[in-house]
């Protein structure tokens, strides 16, 4: 009998930076050329779904767990240490036990509490704009990162503010994609760039000043793909933001443990599409 060996992997290391709060129409309407030049040879969707309730830490511990909410237990919004950290073994753990450096660059601090502290090599909360964040990153840059996650939280901040969509929401946004422009400019010239797997999305969208609710506006978010093994395409796949975790881990060639319900984005790979992610219950 032969064993189905594991997948070479793809990428030597993952960069997935989530924008709190874009809302996938906010991408041509900013603009935001960095990204949609990224978007060029990615593998992408504009249609990919959070997690009910569609707020930030929730959503976010769904995406780096590969887990739905009732799994991974964090039913909060709020930074409360004493209520621990996920549960499940997330991306973070994968890494950190196969000897992957693992690094957060968060501005919210609340996102402290989706993974272990054992399992981040490195953990910055920096209470800033997503310009200083990036600047802080470069100044600093974990040159062997396996995984690395970096969150913008402006975006959010200006729609509870001005409104989702709205001309000041759009402006940082802006500023967001200049951000991303820092950031990709310095893998190229650290020459990372081609071994790295980017993933950009988010956590939400948002209506009005809110967000959290089960429409459309709220639960639809952006994720695009580019790197090493991706094949650029509209996906058809219908994305989870658990699948975020799934893909990283796959495209690092880590083991994807049995219970998480997110599901590697194969289509992105240009891959048959074994089986997809279900919305959680």
């Amino acid at each position: 009998a032969t064993l189905t060996p594991t997948p070479a992997p793809h990428a030597a290391r993952v960069l997935i930076l989530s924008i709190d709060g874009l809302r996938p129409a906010a991408i041509a309407l900013a603009p935001m050329p960095n990204l949609l030049s990224l978007m060029q040879n990615s593998a992408y969707t504009l249609n990919a779904q959070t997690v009910r309730p569609s707020v930030t830490l929730i959503s976010h511990a769904s995406m780096l767990t590969g887990l739905c909410p009732s799994k991974h237990g964090i039913y909060w919004n709020d930074y409360l240490p004493l209520l621990g950290y996920a549960n499940g073994t997330d991306l973070f753990d994968l890494a950190h036990a196969a000897g992957l450096q693992t690094v957060m660059v968060v501005g919210k601090e609340k996102l402290r509490q989706i993974t272990e502290p054992s399992s981040t090599d490195t953990f910055v909360y920096i209470n800033d704009r997503d310009l200083v964040i990036t600047d802080r990153l470069i100044a600093d840059f974990p040159e062997d990162f396996g995984v690395l996650f970096v969150h913008f939280p402006t975006p959010d901040w200006m729609g509870h503010e001005y409104g989702w969509l709205s001309g000041e929401q759009l402006s940082v946004i802006r500023r967001a994609d200049e951000a991303l422009g820092n950031l990709l400019a310095e893998l190229d010239a650290r020459g990372l760039r081609d071994e790295t797997l980017i993933i950009v999305t988010a956590d939400h969208g948002g209506h009005d000043t809110t967000h959290g609710s089960s429409l459309p506006e709220d639960m639809t978010i952006p994720w695009i793909a580019s790197g090493p093994g991706i094949q650029p395409k509209v996906l058809t796949t219908r994305v989870h933001t658990m699948d975020t975790a799934a893909t990283a881990a796959f495209a690092l060639g880590l083991p994807i443990p049995s219970e998480w319900d997110g599901v590697p984005v194969y289509e992105a790979f240009g891959l048959p599409v074994e089986r997809v992610s279900a919305e959680c219950e």
